[in-house]
């Protein structure tokens, strides 16, 4: 057996393992000196309805990476050494004290005192300084009444975000948009949109009618609330014309009038015969639109349906006409039965005899105070 005259590696000393363990341990800990405190920071600043930081609000600390750098050989030769922890940047999240941020006003607003600097500042105890809302809403141009119209703010201001109504006077209507808003323009801020105008209302001529016509049919125009009035002409035939409809139509709009034109046409209802019944009132011959007859059953029989009718548009009665029934009247006409009648009798009875025995007794008292008084 041959012995092996390879020298022998000697046994690491003990120095080294202890400076080999160091480095690790500091390489362990490293990250946890790059974390954030609570104490050594101020945290986000704070937000305000009317301003903003001029610039994006990132910390002043910037953690970056971590470089272990070894002192030594790193070969296989290595020599124990010191390790050097080298942070990019600062070690801590947030801001420092002393860090400075300044605000700007949002759009739509500006600064209350012109000039102020607005700003806070991280501070020693890492709070901010305090600061107040120090802007306002940007007011547009006041808005001038249309003519014929007037102009109604809503909150009662023309500032940042506002709302204007139009409205025009009775007899004039609206051309353009009814509302505008103050709103952002550019770096000001002005209303979204033109001014309307108010218009007079104007109509065009009503329709014309078959076998009819309207008052002021000559003119083109007609103004606000101006009437006309339409008639039926005469018939050329045995029957006259009767008007279906509105006879007045007013110009409520532009263009626009109260309600649809009439008709003139022939409405004539038959002859309103009822067996067993007979007519009370609406006498005559022919009956046309709108007229009106009531009506009564012979004795011994019963009206069922109503007694007044009317000639409708369609030539038709409305309701239809009633019959009349012999035998048992209907619920409306019945008559109470006899033994109510019987029992309202003798309750009448009743009261008479009540009163008479009053009476008696009232002059009984009487005579009796007389007598007493003549035997005294």
């Amino acid at each position: 057996m041959k012995a092996s005259c390879a020298p022998r590696k000697a046994p690491p000393r003990c120095s080294e393992r202890l400076a080999s363990g160091r480095s690790v341990g500091v390489l362990l800990l490293a990250p946890l000196l790059l974390l954030p405190t609570s104490s050594d920071a101020c945290d986000d600043p704070p937000r305000f309805v009317t301003m903003k930081p001029k610039a994006d609000p990132a910390s002043s600390y910037s953690p970056g990476f971590v470089t272990v750098k070894p002192q030594g050989d790193t070969t296989s030769g290595y020599r124990p050494g010191f390790v050097t922890v080298t942070p990019q940047g600062n070690t801590t999240s947030g801001y420092p004290p002393g860090y400075r941020i300044l605000y700007e006003c949002r759009p739509g607003f500006q600064p209350v005192t012109p000039g102020q600097v607005l700003a806070i500042v991280c501070q020693g105890d890492y709070t901010w300084s305090s600061l107040q809302e120090g802007c306002k809403r940007k007011q547009c141009s006041n808005l001038a009444d249309p003519i014929n119209g007037q102009v109604i703010f809503v909150n009662g201001s023309v500032e940042f975000g506002s709302q204007a109504h139009y409205v025009c006077n009775q007899g004039y209507y609206l051309i353009g948009t009814s509302i505008s808003h103050c709103d952002i323009s550019g770096n000001d801020v002005g209303w979204t949109d033109y001014p309307p105008t108010c218009e007079k209302i104007l109509c065009k001529p009503p329709e014309e009618i078959p076998n009819g016509k309207y008052t002021n049919s000559h003119k083109d125009v007609f103004e606000y609330s101006e009437v006309v009035t339409y008639s039926c002409d005469p018939s050329s035939g045995p029957d006259e014309y009767s008007l279906i409809g509105e006879s007045r139509l007013t110009c409520v709009g532009n263009d626009e009038w109260s309600s649809q034109p009439p008709q003139c046409k022939v409405v004539k209802c038959e002859y309103p015969a009822v067996e067993n019944g007979m007519i009370v009132s609406g006498f005559g011959p022919k009956h046309y639109y709108k007229a009106t007859v009531v009506f009564k059953c012979n004795d011994g029989f019963n009206l069922h349906g109503d007694s007044i009718v009317v000639c409708g548009e369609n030539s038709t009665w409305e309701p239809e006409l009633p019959k009349c029934i012999k035998g048992h009247p209907s619920p409306t006409d019945a008559t109470p039965p006899n033994d109510a009648e019987g029992l309202g009798a003798g309750f009448i009875v009743l009261i008479v005899i009540a009163l008479l025995v009053g009476i008696g007794l009232l002059l009984c008292l009487y005579f009796c105070l007389c007598r007493q008084k003549k035997k005294g």
